[in-house]
């Protein structure tokens, strides 16, 4: 039985490793996919990973429709087994409709890969959906760390180094790295106490060597 399975972990938690060894070790058996993506830090139509790995994907726009993508292939001859969608976080509330029924109709198994919540802790409208749905939810055993060495379980957005907590929910940036500048827009993964606290990498740096006031005296 084909079953509608839903990955996710914060940032840099290997999700999209994950998806790229799950098209592997499926293609290896001699079964035929499809690979998906949005707004993914690579660029157009392209699934990558932090590791450095990518593959071509379809890009996955607000009016793609699933359903009509996998008849079509079906109907014109195509061979479709599974499908591997990542950044699924990002797909609409229609399109994980969509999915589920491409799953129950026509017996296809479906990989979703996604982040639960945005970075003022709110879920995604399509991960939303993928928990509603999913046939398995599956938590990334891989812990990505905060900076503290704690368990990070929350995605954060800096802009110019500063962390912020409104604007646009889909922005696209990569994490941050200690050992660089911070980017105009960028990500970092915290524990739940920093992240209420706004305090990133940088700016516990930047407490940690400021100088100590003078006694008095």
């Amino acid at each position: 039985m084909a079953e509608l399975h839903f990955f996710t972990g914060t940032m840099d938690s290997g999700k999209s490793t994950l998806a790229l060894q799950t098209n592997h070790n499926h293609a290896a058996r001699g079964r035929v996919g499809r690979l998906f993506t949005t707004h993914d830090r690579a660029g157009e139509a392209t699934l990558s990973s932090r590791l450095g790995l990518t593959h071509d994907a379809l890009e996955v726009t607000t009016d793609f429709d699933f359903w009509r993508f996998v008849v079509t292939t079906l109907t014109q001859g195509g061979r479709v087994d599974y499908l591997i969608c990542d950044e699924a976080q990002f797909y609409t509330r229609d399109q994980i409709d969509q999915l589920a029924k491409v799953v129950d109709e026509l017996q296809i198994d479906v990989f979703a890969f996604g982040i639960l919540t945005d970075f003022r802790t709110q879920l995604f409208e399509g991960s939303s959906r993928l928990i509603e749905l999913a046939d398995r939810v599956n938590v990334l055993q891989v812990e990505a760390l905060c900076w503290c060495g704690k368990r990070a379980t929350h995605n954060a957005r800096t802009e110019n180094g500063v962390m912020v907590v409104e604007g646009e929910v889909i922005v696209v940036g990569d994490v941050d790295k200690a050992d660089q500048p911070p980017a105009d827009v960028a990500y970092e993964v915290l524990c739940r106490q920093h992240h209420r606290r706004r305090l990133t990498a940088a700016r516990a740096k930047a407490v940690s060597l400021a100088p100590e006031p003078l006694p008095f005296g």
